[in-house]
């Protein structure tokens, strides 16, 4: 999933009025902006450990038993343990009034179908459901199934719908809703970036989007409550696939007849339902599903996101929103950014007891168009990674919170570890040459190079400022920066011609599996393949490692294939993401996944 990092803007302004509306309607103040991001399996192991950032020289050699996704037949609880709040485990009587204030980012999208980034996911996440969900724990589990049967070839995946299955308006869900719905995912006429791959697997899909068929062969009704899908091999992490928006169920009716925009009146399935999309008074409003049909059930009445409120997020969340009649509420949490963690991590500060940090599965990387000169030059790639003292610029960036990135997938993955990957060590000198060995002979005779990145008009920040300078320097090369607005930056990356040179970029595990990242972003088939990056050899290591259900076995094919990508420079990666929040202590159960995953129907709000 496509993540957009460090947007966090400073706005000095004295909040006026944001929305008579949310006045009237909550009888409060309100507050302002920020961005947000979630996965294993059955069986899925939850005491893996992560690995240090080591760049030592060789190859690889495997150490650990990885886990990986292989469930055969299930019915899970619809109990999963609660997690503990940020600074408490216990539990205190609930406040009457259950309202949570957070700032939030503008989503490019809210159709489950069409969503491919963390922003949008913050809100489809508990707005729609699918088959499957990943819990608190990373437990994947069913979720509008209520179990699955996985044939012994491994291709017939049978889900049984629950009889409790209901929309929010209170229509029953069922097989046929789900027939439409991936039928609808799979139409070329939606145009869905992530249908090819995340339902790509089903027998048939592929074949609709390229219009070839008029209905995915693979996707079957069986009765009511029988939905059936065959897969075109056996794969050990298509059930996580599942958990992903384009596989949720949407109501035809709702969509059918809501026009372009029918999501901003979705008939949804999550535990929250859309109460209310204003980004003209910069508010999205979440109010609890009454209908929602399996525990934990939602206990806040309403969430609102604050989408680019004028008012600094630290000042709403020390002092007050400063607005109607509730001038004195607060936000509840904020994501905090660099410039604010001093104050947060010092002990002698109250706020250190209110922060929360997590390792997301994630990674922050700039990378190459190598369809397009001067990146289709593999010369000139290992010399802009070469060219970059990314220990230092991610240092002074972020004041020594995250690792400088030595490889592409997160080292917290879950089963996986690559502890031996030889990295670019930054070696100016080494990166001149290189361009010297290279087709152009010299920095001079490079084409005109522009990094695109999105954004909304602001500074682009210290990561990238340091990339330009660094270029500069140490190539004698110019790099120009456009920036573009998210939605308009995500539409030009996925279009298959995109004229983008080098693009900034996070993406953001969609399930704890590595071939979510090294399978999903580099087989030259695959369309989150942005940079066009081809390279036989690793397709065919990836496609070994897609059909291989050993676990060893897939380790040390994926193992293979991320130094590959290294090696040939098919990226610059810079670093592992890290997730700083401060969370009011009476807002309990407040857990922040490593991935986008639902997480507001186990928040509470204790008296205080």
């Amino acid at each position: 999933m496509i993540y957009q990092y460090g947007r966090r803007y400073i706005i000095l302004v004295i909040i006026t009025l944001l929305s008579l509306n949310l006045a009237c309607a909550l009888g409060l103040p309100f507050p302002e902006r920020s961005q947000v991001i979630p996965t294993p399996t059955q069986n899925s192991n939850n005491d893996a450990t992560s690995t240090e950032n080591k760049a030592p020289e060789s190859i690889i050699n495997p150490t650990v038993e990885p886990t990986v996704v292989s469930p055969t037949e299930t019915t899970q609880s619809d109990n999963p343990t609660p997690s503990p709040n940020n600074s408490t485990i216990e539990t205190k009587k609930l406040a009457e009034k259950q309202l949570f204030i957070l700032p939030g980012g503008e989503p490019p999208t809210l159709d489950p179908h069409l969503s491919g980034d963390s922003t949008s996911a913050e809100y489809v996440v508990e707005i729609f459901s699918g088959l499957m969900v990943y819990d608190q724990q990373l437990n994947l589990m069913p979720d509008l199934a209520e179990s699955y049967q996985i044939s012994d070839d491994g291709l017939v995946y049978t889900f049984k719908i629950r009889p409790t299955a209901q929309f929010q308006d209170g229509k029953a869900i069922r097989a046929a809703d789900f027939k439409w719905s991936f039928e609808r995912a799979c139409d070329p006429t939606t145009l869905s970036p992530t249908a090819d791959t995340y339902m790509g697997d089903i027998v048939g899909c592929r074949d609709k989007l390229k219009s070839k068929v008029k209905e995915v062969a693979g996707v079957k009704v069986v009765d009511d409550l029988t939905f059936q899908l065959i897969i075109d091999e056996p794969k050990a992490f298509f059930l996580a696939k599942m958990t992903y928006p384009t596989a949720y169920v949407l109501d035809r009716e709702n969509v059918e007849n809501g026009g372009a925009d029918w999501y901003k009146k979705a008939n949804g399935s999550g535990p929250f339902k859309l109460a209310e999309f204003s980004l003209d008074q910069n508010v999205i409003v979440l109010a609890k599903n009454e209908n929602y049909y399996r525990d934990p059930k939602p206990i806040l009445e309403k969430v609102i996101y604050l989408v680019n409120a004028p008012i600094n997020s630290m000042t709403g969340y020390e002092q007050s929103l400063g607005i109607g009649e509730n001038a004195d509420t607060t936000y509840d949490a904020i994501e905090i950014g660099t410039n604010d963690l001093g104050r947060a991590t010092d002990p002698n500060n109250p706020l250190s007891k209110e922060l929360v940090t997590v390792n997301s599965l994630s990674i922050f990387y700039v990378g190459f168009n190598t369809r397009k000169p001067p990146f289709d030059d593999p010369k000139i790639r290992q010399a802009f990674n070469l060219a970059l003292d990314k220990k230092r610029i991610v240092k002074l960036a972020f004041q020594g919170t995250v690792s400088a990135a030595n490889g592409i997938v997160p080292p917290n993955m879950p089963g996986y570890k690559n502890p031996d990957l030889s990295d670019y060590e930054f070696d100016p000198e080494q990166a001149r040459q290189l361009i010297a060995d290279s087709s152009y002979g010299d920095p001079s005779e490079l084409p005109d190079i522009t990094l695109h990145v999105g954004g909304d008009g602001g500074a682009v920040g210290p990561v990238i400022e340091s990339i330009v300078q660094s270029y500069k320097i140490n190539l004698g090369v110019e790099i120009a920066v456009e920036e573009s607005s998210w939605a308009n930056f995500l539409n030009d990356l996925n279009r298959g011609d995109s004229s983008y040179q080098m693009y900034q970029l996070g993406w953001v595990a969609d399930y704890p599996d590595p071939q979510n990242f090294l399978e999903v972003l580099f087989h030259s088939k695959s369309e989150q393949n942005h940079g066009g990056y081809n390279n036989p050899k690793l397709d065919q290591l990836l496609d070994q490692a897609r059909a291989t259900q050993d676990a060893e076995s897939r380790l040390v094919l994926y193992q293979q294939a991320e130094q590959m990508i290294l090696a040939d420079a098919a990226w610059i990666p810079i670093y592992f993401s890290v997730e700083n929040w401060l969370v009011k202590p009476y807002v309990q159960n407040f857990n922040i996944p490593p991935i986008k995953i639902p997480k507001l129907q186990y928040i509470s709000i204790a008296e205080h």
